[in-house]
């Protein structure tokens, strides 16, 4: 049950950024096991109110939390195998750890092969009535989440038939298959289709459990929504009519945006866009859904690339990089009004309002009362006065010293202009050494009534703990800590300088 109250007028709030890939655990990647339940504890011990997370959906090429091969699964890799045990679903010798795993960088092409074959043998032990309970939940789970499970199970069972190939690739029968196709081909992979079924059910489940201990604790979630979903996913092979896309199914545009801050050329996301005019006459329901379904598992949402729904960076198919693109319009406050009368007067929203923005974007972000954000970073990366720096913030924001896809305070100093260094030193009365506590503190004296720190800042640590960098193909995604990182004299100086400016 969350009993975390609605936010009153005038309180302010701060909280730490860290996905569960980075917690301490013995199987390569951060889960949702005893590392998950001390970042909560430390979270209460450092005063911390609101924990900021990543998608968490199941990730494909290039490990990617944006890009998800379903807009409503959750992450496999993040179920823990030592809650398994507890459940009587593995035993300790069920479990060797194979060479390649890193508890300070997940290697994914080691963790994806062992954690699947731990939840195989799990799967099968389950099927032979290992734990009855869990039986009756498993079938509770699969009635009340067939919306999106039974199209997700069939979908992931057909990659495996198909060696993981994208869904564009697979016999024309399947491309959009009548009831009798599809009839056969779940006979054939039924053991697959559980298998699928069961691991979700087993997310959604050990996910509950720490969302419980988080909102006992005090602690609000902060999820994460990509704008965009994947083509290769369960959503655009069941939904092709909600996309833009050519009579075989390829996008006719793909998603990005221009030259900027991080790129040159651009970011050439890739994912296929929406088809506006359909979703607005099913009155925006695939998106509700997905925002609902969102809701379930976190107290307020963050939606990525929020300038989307305003006007969108559209690049012809096939292009190489994001340049030759064109802005076409979207109709966001049609759908957030549609929201709104979906979930009540105040949505539980925050807008990633970064890049390209403009007036028509401010406007919409406005008039739904959705908090934006403020970048330190950038704040002192311009020379002139900006809208980042901190005695221009406004209360209805986020203040963040960085995100996941900036290098970290420490970082960034390193590698930033000699005139950016001198405005930060200045502005922050800050030396070098003591450059990412100077942000944090900062970003907590903002008026903004959101503050959110990367755990990486509170650790001081320095660009090789970087989360993304984006543009880069691969190696992103991948920093971990360790227990003994979580330092109890950092936790308790957070603590003070939380209780000193009032969040």
């Amino acid at each position: 049950m969350n009993i975390i109250a609605k936010p009153s007028d005038h309180a302010r709030y701060s909280g730490i950024l860290a996905h569960p890939t980075s917690f301490p655990s013995d199987y390569g990647i951060g889960d949702f096991g005893k590392g998950a339940y001390e970042f909560i504890d430390y979270l209460k011990l450092s005063g911390q109110t609101l924990w900021q997370i990543l998608p968490l959906g199941p990730t494909g090429f290039g490990d990617s939390p944006y890009q998800s091969f379903s807009a409503f699964a959750g992450q496999p890799l993040l179920i823990s195998p030592e809650l398994l045990i507890e459940d009587g679903l593995l035993a300790e010798e069920d479990i060797a750890l194979p060479s390649g795993l890193s508890d300070k960088k997940v290697n994914y092409g080691a963790v994806i092969p062992f954690k699947f074959s731990l939840y195989k043998k799990a799967y099968r032990t389950f099927c032979k009535g290992a734990n009855p309970t869990l039986s009756d939940a498993f079938a509770v789970f699969c009635d009340s989440e067939k919306d999106w499970l039974d199209d997700y199970a069939f979908f992931m069972a057909c990659k495996d038939a198909h060696n993981g190939q994208c869904w564009l690739e697979w016999e024309p029968e399947l491309l959009a298959p009548t009831a009798s196709v599809r009839e056969k081909w779940a006979q054939k992979l039924s053991d697959d289709i559980g298998y699928y079924q069961f691991i979700q059910f087993l997310f959604f489940r050990q996910w509950a459990n720490l969302k419980d201990y988080a909102n006992q604790n005090g602690i609000r979630i902060i999820g994460d929504i990509p704008i965009f979903v994947s083509l290769d996913s369960v959503d655009v092979w069941s939904h092709k009519q909600l996309f833009d896309l050519n009579e075989k199914g390829y996008p006719n545009a793909v998603s990005g945006v221009p030259p900027d801050y991080f790129s040159a050329t651009g970011q050439l996301w890739g994912n296929p866009l929406y088809n506006w005019k359909e979703l607005e006459r099913t009155g925006f329901d695939w998106w509700i859904r997905r925002v609902k379904g969102q809701l379930r598992l976190v107290d307020i949402l963050r939606i990525d690339h929020f300038r989307g729904f305003v006007g969108y960076w559209a690049v012809p198919y096939g292009s190489a990089t994001a340049i030759h693109g064109q802005w076409l319009k979207a109709p966001g406050r049609e759908f957030l009004l549609a929201l709104k009368r979906a979930l009540g007067e105040n949505l539980p929203i925050w807008a990633e309002d970064l890049g390209v923005i403009t007036r028509e974007v401010e406007a919409l972000r406005d008039d739904f009362h959705l908090p934006g954000m403020r970048v330190l970073q950038f704040a002192f990366e311009d020379p002139n006065d900006n809208m980042m720096m901190p005695h221009n913030h406004i209360e209805n924001c986020i203040c963040y010293p960085g995100t996941h896809d900036n290098d970290t305070a420490k970082g960034w100093y390193s590698h930033a202009s000699k005139d950016a260094q001198k405005k930060a030193r200045q502005y922050m009365n800050t030396g070098a050494a003591d450059v990412a506590w100077a942000f944090i503190r900062t970003a907590l004296s903002s008026v903004a009534t959101y503050t959110v720190i990367p755990l990486q800042d509170v650790m001081s640590l320095g660009s090789e703990a970087r989360m993304n960098m984006p543009g880069r193909s691969e190696g992103n995604w991948a920093w971990r800590y360790q227990s003994s990182d979580l330092d109890a004299d950092w936790g308790n100086y957070l603590r003070y300088l939380t209780k000193l400016y009032h969040r």
